[in-house]
């Protein structure tokens, strides 16, 4: 047999790809149509059946692994498929934790506080204009000081961390975790400080997530 037929593949070769493939189009429609599984078993079967197609379409019908050097093509298709997955899955993390914790509201605002974009076209954002009064929170000795603080709109609160480890500021009363301004925590490390804008009047409460004893609240009120 040639080495161009070899490649090319034979009519049985082609015969068992469709088989395959036709089976792993069958069981995933039966799946649906039967209500077999359902909610997230169902979605990772589907995809599970999809993968399963693809590699037998690529091997039986595309030939990969039986060029004049397989292994570098089937090393540049693994390479070149696990590229696609890191970012396609990248994306979808990161526009399932915005859809979750931030409303479009709440981005474009902290958007428009980190820019300092006080208006657009005479319409007023949301943001803060000009620096105000700033309030710091000390994070010391497993507690926090103050514990209570009253602030006007548009001041600012620092949370300084004096503890060796890291601090993870979550807004909500523990375990469920709400946004302030569009903005779901705030990461501290060893001897920094972050600083957020107090643009939303109201009372809010917040606790650390590496030790939630640690708690507190600020009310915002108007200027």
């Amino acid at each position: 047999m040639s080495q161009a037929h070899k490649q090319h593949g034979t009519v049985v070769s082609y015969i068992i790809g469709f088989g395959l493939s036709l089976i792993c189009t069958i069981i995933p429609y039966q799946l649906v149509v039967n209500k077999t599984l359902t909610g997230d078993r169902l979605l990772a079967a589907i995809i599970g059946f999809a993968f399963l197609q693809m590699l037998i379409q690529i091997f039986f019908f595309l030939h990969l692994g039986r060029g004049p050097k397989p292994l570098y093509n089937i090393a540049f298709f693994v390479g070149t498929v696990g590229i696609i997955a890191v970012v396609v899955g990248g994306s979808l993390f990161i526009m399932q934790h915005l859809h979750y914790n931030m409303s479009p509201s709440e981005a474009a605002k902290q958007l428009a506080e980190g820019e300092a974009i006080y208006q657009v076209e005479g319409t007023k954002t949301g943001a803060c204009q000009g620096v105000k009064d700033n309030h710091a929170v000390t994070i010391s000795r497993g507690s926090i000081n103050p514990v209570r603080l009253e602030a006007k709109l548009c001041d600012t609160i620092s949370f300084i961390n004096q503890d060796n480890g890291v601090h993870e500021i979550n807004f909500g009363v523990y375990p469920q975790n709400t946004n302030y301004a569009g903005q779901a925590k705030v990461t501290i490390r060893k001897g920094m400080s972050e600083t957020i804008t107090l643009n939303e009047l109201g009372a809010y409460q917040f606790y650390d997530h590496v030790d939630p004893t640690l708690t507190g609240n600020f009310t915002v009120v108007p200027r």
